[in-house]
């Protein structure tokens, strides 16, 4: 149980970053409406996020390893970005938007909505800042293995995240449609992203 805390951290950042609204959970929302390919699209994503944080992890664990003064700025640097994450949440929620999805009939091939999926991962600019930069920066302070267990949790935010807006879709779409619904949702976001930034400042 002694890395416990760091998986809890890892699940508590990696949902924060991924449940806000954009094209990639309208997407999945969709197909899972649609009942299309739902085990692929999900599959796509938490697997590509799962690659994504262990390559972050890797890399920002290789770097504090060489150059110890790193894990100081980067300590300092993510705390700032997370504050400033946490302020645009917030702001969201007091100007709540809602996640609407075309609901057409047209069937639409596996590998047309594969490539859709892995698109609005890969070539998300975003996505590499979420999960490799900062993930991978706050799983540093975590030691080794901490680092690791860390990682573990995020990713498996992605693998409890995604099967349930896919599969679980034609129940949260209503929920989803209501700005409301973000609106809790962003607090949360918020108050996560600011407790995570508390501890990165007092090395908690």
């Amino acid at each position: 149980m002694t890395y416990f805390p760091s998986l809890l951290a890892g699940l508590g950042a990696g949902l924060a970053l991924i449940v806000a609204i954009g094209a990639q959970n309208a997407f999945i929302l969709r197909q899972g409406i649609r009942r299309e390919h739902v085990l692929s699209v999900v599959l796509i994503c938490a697997l590509s996020d799962a690659v994504l944080i262990f390559a972050g992890v890797a890399g920002v664990g290789a770097l504090v390893a060489t150059a110890p003064w790193v894990l100081v700025l980067a300590r300092w640097a993510g705390a700032v970005f997370l504050i400033v994450y946490a302020t645009v949440a917030l702001r969201r929620a007091f100007r709540p938007a809602a996640l609407t999805v075309d609901r057409g009939s047209r069937a639409v091939s596996r590998t047309s909505v594969l490539a859709t999926a892995a698109a609005l991962t890969w070539l998300n600019p975003h996505v590499y800042l979420d999960t490799m930069v900062l993930l991978g920066t706050i799983a540093s302070t975590h030691g080794n293995p901490g680092r690791w267990v860390f990682a573990a949790g995020a990713v498996l935010g992605s693998f409890l995240w995604f099967p349930t807006l896919g599969f679980g879709a034609r129940l949260l779409a209503g929920f989803f449609a209501r700005p409301g619904s973000w609106r809790l949702l962003d607090c949360l976001v918020a108050a996560v992203m600011l407790l995570v930034a508390i501890g990165l400042l007092t090395g908690s």
